[in-house]
This record gives structure tokens, C-alpha cells and sequence, in this order.
């Protein structure tokens, strides 16, 4: 889904309306992001650490929601697997926050530069 560009400060800030339509937007690119990983990394804990998919599940679950892997695992690929998806999971966090944050910071600011501006439309 293309997110569309903010809107020039001499533009009218959007109204509420719009404003929940870009929040759900930017919603669904971080929703979409946060479920790729997580099929991402349950098929990299089933391939690499031989779990089953419940238990590869929940260690990527528990990965990107922060908290961390969920017992010990077993052999060389499979602890360099959770090694390399934890840092991942690290920046996906970072991205989905900024994600979401985004919308939010330009608005505030939108108001302050278009009040600087005299509040007129172009």
C-alpha cells in the first residue's frame, strides 16, 4: 500500500476525518510489516532451530513483541537464527514506532508552521 506525501505547510491542516484515514493507514503498513516478520521468523525457528510451528510461534511472537526467546535452544544455526532475527525484531520495533509516531509529530507541527504561514490556504 503507497502511504500518500503529508501535506505543503501553506495547505490546510486535514481534518479529523482524514487524519484517522492516515493513521489507519500507516496502521495497516505497520500491520503488514509486523506479520511478515512474524511468518518470517516462525519459518526461520522451524527451519533453523527444528521446532515445532507452536513453538516457533511463540519465539517470534515473543521476539518482535520485545520480551524474548522462550526456553534454550539447540545447535549452532538455530541460536544464530535468534541471534539475527532479536536484532531484526530490535529494528522492526524502531520502524513500526516511527510508523505510527510519524503522523502524529507532522500534524503538531503542521499546525505550529501553518499558523506561522497566516493560516491561509493555497
Amino acid at each position: 500500500m503507497k502511504l500518500r506525501p503529508y501535506e505543503h505547510k501553506h495547505q490546510r491542516p486535514l481534518t479529523r476525518r482524514q487524519f484517522a484515514v492516515r493513521m489507519l493507514r500507516h496502521g495497516w503498513v505497520a500491520a503488514m510489516l509486523v506479520a511478515a516478520s512474524l511468518m518470517l521468523g516462525t519459518a526461520g525457528y522451524m527451519v533453523f532451530a527444528h521446532q515445532s510451528l507452536l513453538d516457533a510461534f511463540l519465539n517470534a511472537s515473543m521476539l518482535l513483541g520485545g520480551m524474548g526467546p522462550v526456553g534454550s535452544l539447540e545447535g549452532t544455526a538455530g541460536k544464530l537464527f535468534a541471534a539475527l532475527f532479536a536484532l531484526y525484531s530490535g529494528l522492526v520495533f524502531l520502524v513500526v514506532a516511527g510508523l505510527m509516531l510519524a503522523p502524529v509529530f507532522h500534524r503538531v507541527l503542521h499546525y505550529f508552521h501553518w499558523e506561522e504561514s497566516g493560516g491561509k490556504s493555497a
